[in-house]
């Protein structure tokens, strides 16, 4: 257990290292693959389907579909740009299987 803990502690110190670290760890660009949206820069990690890989998009334009919100941080319709609003039918079991979608809209 020691052995794997210094391993990933060296691994981190050679990512963080680096002069640029776009496109390791965060800061990533639209198209990059990525886990969660907090590493992109557009702050949307969005998929197609549930089998398919995350890459980073940019967020949604108005009159376009978006999602409200997700509890794991990978959308399947991307959050709304800076100054729009998702309106969308928000609901618990929506926030679950990731299915709130609505349009952005400018209010």
């Amino acid at each position: 257990m020691e052995k794997v803990l210094a391993l990933l502690l060296l691994a981190l110190a050679v990512a963080y290292a680096v002069p640029d670290p776009r496109g390791l760890i965060i800061n990533l660009d639209e198209g990059e693959l990525c886990l969660n949206s907090a590493q992109c820069k557009s702050n949307c990690c969005h998929r197609d389907t549930g089998l398919s890989l995350a890459r980073c998009a940019p967020k949604a334009s108005e009159n376009s579909e978006c999602s409200a919100f997700t509890l794991y941080g990978v959308y399947y319709k991307c959050p709304c740009e800076r100054g729009l609003t998702c309106e969308a039918d928000k609901s618990i079991v929506g926030s679950i299987t990731n299915t709130n979608f609505g349009l952005c809209l400018d209010i």
